[in-house]
C-alpha cells in the first residue's frame, strides 16, 4: 500500500514539471504572437512615414521655386519650367464626383434588387457578374474606353448633350464644344464603372446583414417593399454604405491607367465636361519618365505629395462621419 502511494506520488510529482513546461511555452508563444503582430503594426506607420518622408523631399524643390502659388496655377511647360497643379486637382476632383454621382444611386439599386426584389435563379449569375467586373484590370477598362466607348459617346450622347442643352443657361457651358468622345465625361463614366461593383458588392453584404425580423416586422405592418427598404434597411446600415461609398471614391481618386486612355491628357480647365483635361495619376503616369531635370521630376513628386494629402483627407472625413453616425446610434 505504501510503495503504491510512493509510485503515484512519483508520477504527480514528475507530470509536474510537464505541465509547467507546456505553460511557459504556452506563455512564449503568446509572447511572439504578441510581439510579431505588434510589429507588423509599426512596421505599417513606418512604411507610411517612409513615403510621407519621401514625397516632402522629393518634392521640395517645386516647393521652393513656386510656393504655395504651385497649387494655384494651371501653367505647366516643361520647356520653360513652369509647373502649376490646379489643372490636375481640378480634374482628380471633378471625375471622381461626377463618378461618385453616378454610381452610388445605381449601385445602391442594384444592392436593393439582389437582396430585396431578385428571383433567387438570378441572384447568383447578377452577383457574380458584378464580382467579375471588379476583378477586370484597370488597362482593359482603359483600352475599352478608347477604342469602344469614346467613339459610342462621339457618335451618340455628346451630340445628343449639345444639341439639348446648347441653349440651356449654365447647362450649355457644361456641355460645350465639338464631341471629341475623349474628355472628363468620358473618363468619369469609366471610373464610375470601375467603382460601381464595390458600392454593389458592399451595400449587398451589408444589406444581407439586417435581421429578417425586423424587415418582417415592418411588412407586417403594412409597409411597401420601398418603405422597408428606406426606413429599415438603409438606416440599420448605413456605416457599410458610407464604408463602401469611400472606399469607391478612393478607388476613382487614384485611378490612372484607364483615365490616363480617356480623359485627354490637357493641362488646362475647360467649364466643358466634353473638353479634354487631366488628373493627378494621370500627369504622372504620362510624364514621370520623360520628366527631364530636377525641376521638373520634383513637381511630378509634387502631384503625388497633394494626392496622397487628398486622399488622406477625404478618409479622414469618412472616420469622422462614421464616428458620428455611431455615437448617434450609441
Amino acid at each position: 500500500m505504501i510503495d503504491v502511494t510512493l509510485r503515484k506520488n512519483g508520477a504527480r510529482t514528475r507530470a509536474l514539471p510537464t505541465r509547467g513546461r507546456i505553460l511557459q511555452r504556452l506563455r512564449r508563444n503568446d509572447a511572439i504572437y504578441r510581439n510579431v503582430t505588434r510589429g507588423a503594426a509599426i512596421g505599417v506607420l513606418v512604411l507610411l512615414g517612409g513615403v510621407i518622408v519621401a514625397l516632402i523631399d522629393g518634392s521640395m524643390p517645386a516647393w521652393r521655386a513656386f510656393g504655395f502659388g504651385f497649387l494655384a496655377s494651371e501653367r505647366w511647360n516643361p520647356v520653360t519650367e513652369n509647373f502649376g497643379a490646379l489643372a490636375p486637382i481640378y480634374g482628380t476632383v471633378v471625375t471622381a464626383l461626377i463618378a461618385m454621382v453616378i454610381a452610388v444611386p445605381i449601385g445602391l439599386l442594384i444592392s436593393v434588387f439582389l437582396t430585396e426584389l431578385c428571383p433567387t435563379w438570378l441572384k447568383r449569375p447578377v452577383g457574380t457578374a458584378i464580382e467579375l467586373l471588379a476583378g477586370i484590370p484597370s488597362i482593359i477598362f482603359g483600352i475599352w474606353g478608347l477604342f469602344v466607348f469614346a467613339p459610342f459617346l462621339q457618335g451618340t450622347l455628346q451630340p445628343f448633350l449639345i444639341t439639348v442643352f446648347g441653349n440651356v443657361p449654365v447647362l450649355s457651358s457644361l456641355f460645350a464644344g465639338p464631341p471629341y468622345g475623349i474628355g472628363v465625361l468620358t473618363a468619369s463614366l469609366i471610373l464610375a464603372i470601375m467603382v460601381l461593383p464595390f458600392i454593389t458588392s458592399i451595400s449587398r453584404d451589408v444589406f444581407e446583414q439586417v435581421q429578417a425580423v425586423l424587415k418582417e416586422a415592418a411588412y407586417g405592418i403594412g409597409c411597401t417593399t420601398w418603405e422597408v427598404v428606406w426606413n429599415v434597411v438603409i438606416p440599420y446600415t448605413r456605416v457599410g454604405i458610407i464604408g463602401g461609398i469611400m472606399l469607391g471614391l478612393g478607388r476613382a481618386l487614384g485611378e490612372t491607367m484607364a483615365v490616363t486612355f480617356v480623359i485627354g491628357n490637357a493641362h488646362k480647365i475647360s467649364a466643358s465636361l466634353l473638353a479634354p483635361g487631366t488628373t493627378i495619376s494621370a500627369a504622372i503616369a504620362n510624364e514621370f519618365t520623360e520628366a527631364v531635370g530636377d525641376l521638373y521630376t520634383a513637381s511630378l513628386i509634387a502631384l503625388g505629395l497633394i494626392l496622397f494629402v487628398i486622399t488622406f483627407f477625404v478618409l479622414a472625413i469618412s472616420r469622422y462621419m462614421l464616428a458620428r453616425i455611431e455615437r448617434r446610434i450609441g
